[in-house]
């Protein structure tokens, strides 16, 4: 149904935000229509998140995701309820979204850590379903999710954060609107948003509200 109304999502990566993580957080961001995780986060935390909004979740893992024990000895590896869109293409609130997991390969047997060549396979891949997109939808992408930035985009300068070239690679080929990352802590206060021709790559640290223009959407439908 179009409603005319912008898409409001709620993207979060890295920390838990305490203005969240409140039941209160409705009172100041009343309405959300999708959340988007780009890892490195509580999976109770995301649950949480999910429930309070009771908007879908799409993420995908960093670095340091773990599987987590509860309270009741069970273990969980992912936040459920949750979709993994990780080396995927899905529709949800009628655009089209994409997600790669993890960062540069800093520990030999890191989890969800991978090398450029690694990175550039899995870019690869995702390559036919972008292709298809285009010809089908006249747009092969509206958001890429991903939890390392791309290269020289608001990364760092050491290897556990530099960003991948492959992303630049994906950007300029498949042109999403908008690259979502964290994994690179920054203050609230700094820019966080940066232009790659007619993309604009945001570091979600450790949230930030997106909201998308309702023809976009709409198109999407």
């Amino acid at each position: 149904m179009k409603t005319g109304r912008p898409v409001r999502i709620l993207a979060v990566s890295d920390q838990v935000a305490e203005a969240l993580y409140t039941p209160h957080a409705r009172s100041w961001l009343p309405h959300v229509d999708l959340i988007l995780s780009c890892g490195d986060l509580p999976y109770g935390y995301l649950e949480f998140l999910m429930e309070l909004f009771n908007v879908p979740l799409l993420y995908v893992h960093g670095n340091h995701d773990r599987p987590e024990t509860r309270a009741d000895g069970t273990v969980r590896a992912a936040p459920e309820g949750g979709q993994n869109v990780d080396s995927r293409v899905v529709w949800e609130q009628g655009l089209l979204i994409a997600g790669l997991e993890g960062s540069p390969r800093y520990h030999p047997e890191g989890r969800y850590q991978y090398t450029e060549g690694e990175m550039w396979l899995r870019a690869l891949r995702l390559a036919p379903r972008l292709l298809w997109n285009r010809a089908r939808h006249g747009r092969a992408l509206d958001l890429l999710i991903a939890h390392a930035p791309p290269r020289g985009l608001g990364d760092g300068p050491d290897p556990a954060h530099r960003g991948f070239a492959a992303f630049r690679w994906l950007i300029r080929q498949f042109r999403p609107r908008y690259f979502l990352h964290g994994h690179q802590h920054i203050p609230r206060s700094a820019r966080r948003a940066l232009s790659i021709g007619s993309t604009w790559v945001i570091n979600v640290f450790p949230y930030y509200v997106l909201e998308i223009p309702p023809s976009i959407a709409i198109e999407a439908r």
